[in-house]
């Protein structure tokens, strides 16, 4: 059921509790990991390009100002939870549980999800070429080559350290340090 706005009632709540979610899951995630230098090596892989999207991503965006569709923008939807995932999907090999990577999954589909979605409800009303860009752009994957845009330099968005560091995008890192450390930590401690 939709509510004002576009909203399911999942949607809002969704938005709500993907932040405070996410500390609890890193919780458990902690208590159950069993890294192994292997696993941690592993998922650099993965952690590191996220990280990369995720902060070429906040160097793009201008959030409810205009409709971003240059640099990862041309390329998919969602950079920044695309880059969410891939560090996710890092730090479950990093843990060395498989059944974390099913609890990661679960609590994309059930948060991220919907969070996409209430956002792009957003965006089509906000902004006349949404549709055309839904139609070029995937979702939540990678079009390798950039999607083109009539009126839309491509050259004409440029990646911005002050919009970066604006989003705080920084601290994506640095939580991947302490995650890193945390889990080496855990390693010797209890190994």
């Amino acid at each position: 059921m939709t509510k004002a706005g576009g909203k399911t009632g999942w949607q809002k709540i969704a938005r709500r509790v993907r932040v405070p979610l996410g500390f609890v899951v890193a919780a458990v995630f902690l208590v159950f990991a069993r890294p192994s230098w292997h696993t941690l090596a592993l998922s650099l892989l993965l952690v590191l390009p996220g990280l990369w999207l995720r902060g070429y991503a906040a160097g793009y965006v201008k959030k409810n100002a205009e409709l971003t569709r240059t640099g990862p923008y041309a390329h998919t939807r969602n950079p920044l939870y695309l880059g969410s995932v891939w560090i996710a999907a890092g730090f479950a090999v990093a843990a060395g549980r498989w059944w974390l990577v099913v609890l990661l999954i679960g609590m994309f589909l059930a948060i991220y999800v919907p969070t996409i979605l209430s956002e792009e409800n957003f965006l089509r009303g906000e902004f006349a070429g949404f549709e055309e860009y839904c139609r070029k752009v995937p979702r939540l994957w990678w079009r390798w080559s950039a999607a083109r845009f009539d009126g839309v330099d491509a050259s004409g968005g440029r990646f911005s350290a002050e919009r970066y560091r604006y989003h705080r995008e920084y601290n994506a890192s640095m939580g991947a340090v302490a995650i890193y450390a945390a889990l080496t930590l855990r390693m010797i401690l209890w190994h």
